[in-house]
Parts: C-alpha cells; structure tokens; sequence
C-alpha cells in the first residue's frame, strides 16, 4: 500500500510538472503541504519527491524547498531500468530482434568481466533495438552460462531478455557498471542502423550482476547518432547517470 501511494502522488506530481503546472524554476509544495494535500506520511512524500529527483525533474540545495529543473522526463541510471523500460517510460514504441545467438568459449575481457575461468562457454547475443520503427542500437551481449538457458528459451522478437528472465527465471540484476565511449561503426553495424560505416556511434558497456554480485551479462551497445545522449546531473549528494532521447543532426 505505501509504495503504490508514493508511486500515485510522483505520478500526478510529474503530470503536473510536464503540463506546465510547475514551470521550470517554481517551487515545489512544502513537504508540510504536500502532507496534507495527499493525507500521506512524510516518509510517503519523502519517497515520491525522491523519485522525481532521480529522473532529474527537481532538485534542491540542503533544507531549501525543491524546485523544477526541466519539463521532460529524464530516465535515471540510478533506478538501473532496461533500455525497454526507459523508452516504454518517455512513451516510444519499442522494438527488438534478435540477429544471432550461439555457444562459444568467452574470450579473455568477457571472462574477466563475468567473472568466469577462461574458455568457459557464454552465450552470445547479438541484437537489433528500434524506437518508434527506426533502428536505435546493436546490441552484443555476453550471457554468463548459468544463465544462458533462461536466455535461450526466449523468443527472437523478446523486448526486454533482461526483464524476462527475471519473470521466467528469477535471475534479477541489482547492481550495474557503465563505460561509456564513441567508437567507428564497423560493416555489421553501418549495414544494421543505416548509417555511413566509419560513422560515429556512442558506445555503452555494462555489466549487470544479480543480488550477490554474481554478473549476469557483459554487455557493448552501439547506439546511432542522435537517437540516445547521456547526460549527468552533479549535486552535492549525487551525480546521476542518466539516458535519453537525442535528436539527430541534419
């Protein structure tokens, strides 16, 4: 009950927020009159503000009343959504294909990175995501091999393996780590997002890891230009990574 009652008043605070109600710069309700509009705890409206605060749409100084930083929903990294989940959130159509999946040893980095003996055998995925009908990223995942099975049985049109298997199988990341770089497309990926090869493409690795540490998937995303951005939000408590909409350059 008290997480979906923080869950409905971020939601009608963030509505409000991107209809305008708030502009950017306005301050927030008092946590006092929040308390009161929504006859909820301050624990509750504590947990709803928070939650605006990780998609960057608020922010504040120490003991200072909250206010508005923008009008467009942000997806955090700090809530380690998967790309389906982040652009499900901002309300794009989103799509997935499955190119390729096969057995083979790891090489040296992906045993490192999944914390594997060398040569064992991993699953590799190769993905193709789209937004809203146009390809967006190639994705090549390394599944360690106590989860390849659950990664196996999944269709090849699964749009989101990493919220699938956690419904099927149980296997949950809980923590992630991000490298992010630009790197040349190669032929496969010129061919597969439609761009020029040699173009330049952001590039995302991560590890995923379930609730002991144990990582799950090794992870190199390729992203065509314009179609994500990162950006960071510093504060003096927390400097979220955060994912979203880019626009491409003519």
């Amino acid at each position: 009950m008290g997480t979906a009652r923080y869950l409905e008043i971020a939601d009608a605070m963030r509505q409000a927020i991107l209809e305008g109600a708030f502009p950017v710069g306005a301050r927030l309700p008092s946590e006092s009159e929040l308390v009161a509009q929504w006859s909820a705890s301050r624990g509750t409206v504590r947990q709803a503000v928070a939650l605006l605060t990780s998609e960057g749409l608020v922010g504040s100084r120490q003991g200072a009343r909250r206010v508005v930083l923008r009008q467009e929903r942000r997806q955090s990294f700090a809530e380690l959504n998967s790309f389906a989940q982040w652009a499900q959130g901002l309300g794009l159509e989103v799509t997935s294909r499955i190119l390729l999946r096969s057995r083979r040893p790891a090489t040296a980095e992906e045993a490192r990175r999944l914390a594997l003996p060398e040569d064992t055998e991993i699953l590799h995925v190769l993905r193709l995501r789209s937004l809203d009908g146009e390809p967006a990223m190639v994705e090549r995942t390394a599944y360690a091999d106590w989860a390849a099975p659950a990664v196996e049985a999944l269709p090849e049109d699964c749009v989101s393996i990493m919220d699938a298997i956690a419904r099927e199988a149980g296997i949950v990341a809980r923590y992630g780590e991000h490298l992010i770089d630009a790197v040349p497309a190669g032929a496969q990926d010129a061919d597969l997002l439609g761009v020029r090869r040699s173009s330049p493409l952001l590039r995302q690795r991560h590890v995923s890891c379930d609730q002991s540490g144990r990582p799950i998937e090794w992870s190199d995303d390729r992203y065509r230009p314009g179609s994500v951005t990162f950006s960071v939000s510093n504060s003096t408590t927390a400097t979220p990574l955060e994912r979203h909409r880019g626009s491409r350059p003519a």
